[in-house]
Protein backbone atom coordinates (compact mmCIF):
# COMPACT_ATOMS: atom_id res chain seq x y z
CA UNK A 1 0.00 0.00 0.00
CA UNK A 2 1.36 3.41 -0.99
CA UNK A 3 0.70 6.18 1.51
CA UNK A 4 1.56 9.87 1.53
CA UNK A 5 2.95 11.40 4.70
CA UNK A 6 2.61 15.16 4.85
CA UNK A 7 5.96 16.77 5.72
CA UNK A 8 6.04 18.03 9.31
CA UNK A 9 7.14 21.50 8.23
CA UNK A 10 3.75 22.10 6.64
CA UNK A 11 2.24 22.14 10.15
CA UNK A 12 4.65 24.75 11.54
CA UNK A 13 3.17 28.04 12.74
CA UNK A 14 -0.44 27.33 11.83
CA UNK A 15 -2.66 30.01 13.40
CA UNK A 16 -4.28 28.83 16.62
CA UNK A 17 -2.76 25.35 16.41
CA UNK A 18 0.25 25.26 18.73
CA UNK A 19 -0.49 21.73 19.97
CA UNK A 20 1.95 18.86 20.38
CA UNK A 21 1.34 15.99 17.93
CA UNK A 22 0.62 12.47 19.17
CA UNK A 23 1.12 9.43 16.93
CA UNK A 24 0.21 5.75 16.95
CA UNK A 25 0.87 3.00 14.38
CA UNK A 26 -2.04 1.03 12.90
CA UNK A 27 -1.43 -1.54 10.15
CA UNK A 28 1.69 0.25 8.99
CA UNK A 29 0.05 3.69 8.99
CA UNK A 30 1.08 6.51 11.29
CA UNK A 31 -2.07 8.11 12.71
CA UNK A 32 -2.28 11.40 14.57
CA UNK A 33 -4.43 12.80 17.36
CA UNK A 34 -4.49 15.82 19.63
CA UNK A 35 -4.60 15.17 23.37
CA UNK A 36 -4.90 18.38 25.37
CA UNK A 37 -5.92 19.27 28.91
CA UNK A 38 -6.91 17.25 31.97
CA UNK A 39 -10.25 16.23 33.40
CA UNK A 40 -13.35 14.55 31.95
CA UNK A 41 -12.52 13.45 28.41
CA UNK A 42 -14.15 14.62 25.19
CA UNK A 43 -13.40 12.89 21.87
CA UNK A 44 -14.12 14.96 18.74
CA UNK A 45 -14.59 13.33 15.32
CA UNK A 46 -14.08 15.55 12.27
CA UNK A 47 -15.45 14.98 8.79
CA UNK A 48 -14.78 15.96 5.19
CA UNK A 49 -12.56 17.63 4.02
CA UNK A 50 -11.51 18.99 7.41
CA UNK A 51 -9.14 17.66 10.07
CA UNK A 52 -8.49 18.21 13.78
CA UNK A 53 -7.69 21.88 13.05
CA UNK A 54 -11.47 22.39 12.81
CA UNK A 55 -11.92 21.84 16.56
CA UNK A 56 -9.21 24.21 17.82
CA UNK A 57 -11.62 26.90 19.11
CA UNK A 58 -13.92 24.36 20.77
CA UNK A 59 -10.88 22.55 22.21
CA UNK A 60 -9.43 25.73 23.73
CA UNK A 61 -12.70 26.63 25.50
CA UNK A 62 -13.17 23.09 26.83
CA UNK A 63 -9.57 22.75 28.05
CA UNK A 64 -9.80 26.11 29.79
CA UNK A 65 -12.92 24.87 31.62
CA UNK A 66 -11.20 21.74 32.94
CA UNK A 67 -11.63 19.06 30.28
CA UNK A 68 -9.33 16.76 28.37
CA UNK A 69 -9.95 16.86 24.60
CA UNK A 70 -8.83 14.18 22.14
CA UNK A 71 -9.18 14.84 18.40
CA UNK A 72 -8.09 12.05 16.05
CA UNK A 73 -7.22 12.81 12.45
CA UNK A 74 -8.97 10.18 10.35
CA UNK A 75 -6.77 8.17 8.02
CA UNK A 76 -6.21 10.30 4.92
CA UNK A 77 -6.58 13.59 6.78
CA UNK A 78 -4.54 16.05 8.83
CA UNK A 79 -1.28 14.69 10.18
CA UNK A 80 -2.35 11.07 9.68
CA UNK A 81 -0.91 9.05 6.79
CA UNK A 82 -2.85 9.14 3.54
CA UNK A 83 -3.19 6.01 1.37
CA UNK A 84 -2.97 7.32 -2.19
CA UNK A 85 -5.43 4.94 -3.91
CA UNK A 86 -9.02 6.17 -3.67
CA UNK A 87 -10.20 2.57 -3.82
CA UNK A 88 -8.45 1.88 -0.50
CA UNK A 89 -11.01 3.98 1.37
CA UNK A 90 -14.31 2.59 2.59
CA UNK A 91 -16.67 3.16 5.50
CA UNK A 92 -15.56 -0.14 7.03
CA UNK A 93 -11.89 0.78 6.78
CA UNK A 94 -12.45 4.18 8.36
CA UNK A 95 -14.33 2.63 11.28
CA UNK A 96 -11.76 -0.14 11.74
CA UNK A 97 -8.81 2.25 11.53
CA UNK A 98 -10.12 4.85 13.97
CA UNK A 99 -11.22 2.07 16.34
CA UNK A 100 -7.70 0.62 16.36
CA UNK A 101 -6.34 4.15 16.77
CA UNK A 102 -8.49 4.93 19.82
CA UNK A 103 -7.77 1.50 21.32
CA UNK A 104 -4.20 2.76 21.82
CA UNK A 105 -5.30 5.74 23.93
CA UNK A 106 -6.48 5.54 27.53
CA UNK A 107 -10.14 6.55 27.37
CA UNK A 108 -13.10 6.22 29.74
CA UNK A 109 -16.33 8.07 30.68
CA UNK A 110 -16.32 9.90 27.36
CA UNK A 111 -18.30 12.64 25.73
CA UNK A 112 -18.26 11.93 21.99
CA UNK A 113 -18.69 14.88 19.61
CA UNK A 114 -19.39 14.21 15.92
CA UNK A 115 -19.89 16.28 12.79
CA UNK A 116 -20.16 15.56 9.05
CA UNK A 117 -18.57 12.14 8.25
CA UNK A 118 -17.54 12.09 11.89
CA UNK A 119 -21.18 11.19 12.53
CA UNK A 120 -21.43 7.84 10.72
CA UNK A 121 -17.94 6.94 11.93
CA UNK A 122 -18.02 8.38 15.45
CA UNK A 123 -21.55 7.33 16.31
CA UNK A 124 -20.84 3.80 15.19
CA UNK A 125 -17.69 3.81 17.31
CA UNK A 126 -19.71 5.16 20.25
CA UNK A 127 -22.47 2.54 20.14
CA UNK A 128 -19.91 -0.24 19.64
CA UNK A 129 -17.92 1.07 22.64
CA UNK A 130 -20.90 2.08 24.78
CA UNK A 131 -19.10 0.98 27.94
CA UNK A 132 -16.65 3.85 27.39
CA UNK A 133 -19.16 6.51 26.32
CA UNK A 134 -21.33 8.52 28.72
CA UNK A 135 -22.66 11.29 26.45
CA UNK A 136 -23.18 12.16 22.78
CA UNK A 137 -23.01 15.58 21.10
CA UNK A 138 -24.27 15.46 17.50
CA UNK A 139 -23.56 18.38 15.14
CA UNK A 140 -24.56 18.71 11.45
CA UNK A 141 -24.35 15.11 10.33
CA UNK A 142 -26.48 12.20 9.23
CA UNK A 143 -26.70 8.44 9.01
CA UNK A 144 -27.02 7.71 5.33
CA UNK A 145 -29.41 4.92 4.42
CA UNK A 146 -30.42 5.89 0.89
CA UNK A 147 -31.92 9.38 1.23
CA UNK A 148 -29.80 12.52 0.96
CA UNK A 149 -30.43 16.23 0.45
CA UNK A 150 -30.17 18.11 -2.85
CA UNK A 151 -27.34 20.09 -1.26
CA UNK A 152 -25.43 16.89 -0.62
CA UNK A 153 -25.94 15.66 -4.20
CA UNK A 154 -24.56 18.95 -5.52
CA UNK A 155 -21.51 18.49 -3.29
CA UNK A 156 -21.10 14.86 -4.38
CA UNK A 157 -21.26 15.81 -8.06
CA UNK A 158 -18.65 18.53 -7.54
CA UNK A 159 -16.30 16.16 -5.70
CA UNK A 160 -16.66 13.48 -8.37
CA UNK A 161 -15.72 15.98 -11.09
CA UNK A 162 -12.86 17.53 -9.07
CA UNK A 163 -10.76 14.86 -7.28
CA UNK A 164 -8.01 17.48 -6.73
CA UNK A 165 -10.31 19.21 -4.27
CA UNK A 166 -9.69 22.89 -3.42
CA UNK A 167 -9.74 22.13 0.31
CA UNK A 168 -9.37 25.66 1.64
CA UNK A 169 -11.98 27.07 -0.72
CA UNK A 170 -14.43 24.33 0.25
CA UNK A 171 -14.03 25.07 3.98
CA UNK A 172 -14.27 28.84 3.45
CA UNK A 173 -17.37 28.40 1.30
CA UNK A 174 -19.14 26.39 4.00
CA UNK A 175 -18.83 28.95 6.81
CA UNK A 176 -20.65 32.20 7.50
CA UNK A 177 -17.43 33.62 8.93
CA UNK A 178 -14.88 35.22 6.64
CA UNK A 179 -11.80 33.07 7.19
CA UNK A 180 -8.42 34.76 7.16
CA UNK A 181 -6.05 33.71 4.39
CA UNK A 182 -3.69 32.03 6.85
CA UNK A 183 -6.57 29.97 8.27
CA UNK A 184 -7.57 28.84 4.77
CA UNK A 185 -3.94 27.86 4.15
CA UNK A 186 -3.93 25.93 7.45
CA UNK A 187 -6.82 23.79 6.25
CA UNK A 188 -4.84 23.13 3.07
CA UNK A 189 -1.60 22.31 4.93
CA UNK A 190 -2.07 18.50 5.06
CA UNK A 191 -2.91 18.29 1.34
CA UNK A 192 -0.09 19.64 -0.86
CA UNK A 193 -0.74 17.40 -3.88
CA UNK A 194 -3.54 15.49 -5.64
CA UNK A 195 -2.27 12.17 -4.25
CA UNK A 196 -2.55 13.52 -0.69
CA UNK A 197 -6.27 14.24 -1.26
CA UNK A 198 -7.36 10.71 -2.12
CA UNK A 199 -9.20 10.25 1.18
CA UNK A 200 -10.95 13.60 0.82
CA UNK A 201 -11.94 12.80 -2.77
CA UNK A 202 -13.26 9.37 -1.79
CA UNK A 203 -15.54 10.40 1.08
CA UNK A 204 -18.46 11.89 -0.91
CA UNK A 205 -18.59 8.77 -3.06
CA UNK A 206 -18.86 6.51 0.00
CA UNK A 207 -22.27 7.84 1.01
CA UNK A 208 -24.84 5.11 0.28
CA UNK A 209 -27.55 6.40 -2.04
CA UNK A 210 -29.67 3.24 -1.95
CA UNK A 211 -30.57 0.58 0.61
CA UNK A 212 -28.22 -1.99 -0.89
CA UNK A 213 -25.15 0.24 -1.15
CA UNK A 214 -22.13 -0.52 1.05
CA UNK A 215 -22.53 1.04 4.47
CA UNK A 216 -26.31 1.46 4.40
CA UNK A 217 -26.97 -1.65 6.48
CA UNK A 218 -24.31 -0.74 9.03
CA UNK A 219 -25.69 2.77 9.40
CA UNK A 220 -29.18 1.36 9.90
CA UNK A 221 -27.73 -0.73 12.72
CA UNK A 222 -26.31 2.45 14.29
CA UNK A 223 -29.75 4.05 14.06
CA UNK A 224 -31.27 1.05 15.81
CA UNK A 225 -28.69 1.27 18.60
CA UNK A 226 -29.33 5.00 19.02
CA UNK A 227 -33.05 4.32 19.35
CA UNK A 228 -32.15 2.35 22.48
CA UNK A 229 -29.63 4.90 23.82
CA UNK A 230 -30.38 5.85 27.44
CA UNK A 231 -27.45 8.16 28.22
CA UNK A 232 -27.46 11.94 27.68
CA UNK A 233 -27.40 13.22 24.11
CA UNK A 234 -27.27 16.76 22.73
CA UNK A 235 -28.32 17.50 19.13
CA UNK A 236 -27.20 20.94 17.91
CA UNK A 237 -27.45 21.90 14.23
CA UNK A 238 -26.69 25.19 12.53
CA UNK A 239 -29.41 26.94 10.57
CA UNK A 240 -27.51 27.83 7.38
CA UNK A 241 -26.23 24.47 6.14
CA UNK A 242 -27.58 23.32 2.74
CA UNK A 243 -26.06 19.85 3.16
CA UNK A 244 -27.85 19.17 6.48
CA UNK A 245 -30.83 21.56 6.38
CA UNK A 246 -32.25 22.85 9.65
CA UNK A 247 -34.43 21.72 11.34
CA UNK A 248 -35.16 18.50 9.48
CA UNK A 249 -31.67 17.01 9.65
CA UNK A 250 -31.40 17.36 13.40
CA UNK A 251 -34.95 16.17 13.94
CA UNK A 252 -33.94 12.79 12.61
CA UNK A 253 -31.76 12.42 15.72
CA UNK A 254 -34.11 14.07 18.24
CA UNK A 255 -36.89 11.79 17.06
CA UNK A 256 -34.63 8.76 17.23
CA UNK A 257 -32.69 9.13 20.51
CA UNK A 258 -34.92 8.94 23.59
CA UNK A 259 -32.68 11.23 25.68
CA UNK A 260 -31.99 13.89 23.04
CA UNK A 261 -34.65 16.40 23.99
CA UNK A 262 -35.21 19.45 21.80
CA UNK A 263 -32.76 20.26 19.01
CA UNK A 264 -30.49 23.23 19.76
CA UNK A 265 -30.39 25.80 16.98
CA UNK A 266 -26.93 27.26 16.34
CA UNK A 267 -27.97 30.50 14.69
CA UNK A 268 -25.92 32.20 12.02
CA UNK A 269 -23.63 29.25 11.34
CA UNK A 270 -23.11 27.14 8.23
CA UNK A 271 -21.82 23.60 7.75
CA UNK A 272 -18.54 24.09 9.62
CA UNK A 273 -20.19 25.50 12.73
CA UNK A 274 -17.02 24.86 14.76
CA UNK A 275 -15.52 27.82 12.87
CA UNK A 276 -18.61 29.99 13.03
CA UNK A 277 -19.97 29.50 16.57
CA UNK A 278 -17.59 27.55 18.83
CA UNK A 279 -18.75 29.18 22.07
CA UNK A 280 -22.40 28.45 21.23
CA UNK A 281 -21.49 24.80 20.63
CA UNK A 282 -19.82 24.58 24.02
CA UNK A 283 -22.82 26.30 25.62
CA UNK A 284 -25.10 23.67 24.07
CA UNK A 285 -22.89 20.98 25.55
CA UNK A 286 -22.62 22.57 28.97
CA UNK A 287 -25.71 21.23 30.71
CA UNK A 288 -24.88 17.66 29.72
CA UNK A 289 -21.20 18.04 30.60
CA UNK A 290 -21.86 19.64 33.96
CA UNK A 291 -24.55 17.10 34.75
Amino acid sequence: MDAFRTPEERFANLPGYAYAPNYVEVDGLRLHHLDEGEGPTIVCFHGEPSWSYLYRHVLDVLVASGHRVVCPDLVGFGRSDKPTARAWYSYERHVATVSAHLDRIELTDLTVVVQDWGGPIGLRWAVEHADLVSRLVILNTGLFTGRVSKGFMAWRDFAERNPDLPIGRIIAGATTSELADDVVRAYEAPFPSPESKSGAAAFPLLVPLADGDPGAGEMKAVRKALAEWRKPAVVAFSDQDPVFPFPRSGEMFTGLIPTAGEQVRIAGAAHFLQEDRPTEIVAAMRESLDG
